[in-house]
């Protein structure tokens, strides 16, 4: 088990958490962390890309001149890929890019993802991530004192004036330990994460 520091919203060690080593000491096996994040990229596409065949665009139907004694090629329509307005050969179609790796391997590539950040010292538990009211300036101020550009933030999803408040930050993100994903938690360089949400994520990921 892996002690870590846990921060007040000043940025100041109040207490320590021991963090499982099956999730935040895991091995670092890029391969996972490539496989996950490039489906959960290919999921995002929206593949409504459409091209017409030659039986889909505009053009006559009759043959353009006879078969033989012209000394041309034999073609057969205006509408062939081979003229200016004609179909396009094999080209793309709607279709869905949507895959899933096994659950498995998603669960691993997150702890590989989680350990990384944990060895680059990224990881960054925070006692509470409660906020008075809705106030992006609040959490802005919050992410400034503890030195963070681009941060995740990870709280349970029923706070939701952390929710409204990080929003409308441009480089920053809420998520749920339940939404908790391989390509945000590398998209972003430092991962902030409640110590209730931290339980949360044990529970998800533990073996």
């Amino acid at each position: 088990m892996a002690t870590l520091d846990v921060l007040n919203q000043a940025g100041e060690r109040v207490d320590s958490i021991e963090l499982s080593d099956a999730v935040f000491a895991a091995p670092v096996r890029e391969h996972l962390l490539w496989e996950v994040v490039k489906a959960q990229l290919a999921s995002r596409r929206r593949g409504t890309h459409c091209t017409k065949t030659r039986t889909e665009v505009q053009g006559s139907t009759r043959k353009l001149y006879r078969q033989k004694g012209t000394g041309r090629a034999r073609h057969g329509s205006i509408r062939a890929g081979t003229y200016v307005g004609g179909g396009v050969a094999f080209g793309p179609k709607p279709r869905s890019y949507d895959y899933r790796p096994p659950k498995k391997v998603r669960k691993n590539a997150l702890r590989c993802a989680l350990s990384l950040r944990t060895r680059e010292k990224k990881l960054l538990v925070l006692q509470n991530l409660d906020l008075a009211q809705i106030k992006t300036k609040q959490v802005a101020a919050l992410l400034q004192k503890l030195g963070v550009a681009r941060g995740l933030l990870v709280d349970d999803r029923g706070n939701l004036n952390l929710i409204k408040s990080v929003r409308n930050l441009p480089r920053s993100k809420y998520l749920a330990p339940e939404g908790l994903n391989v390509y945000d938690v590398l998209l972003h360089e430092t991962l902030i994460v409640s110590a209730p949400a931290v339980k949360k994520i044990e529970e998800r990921l533990l073996p």
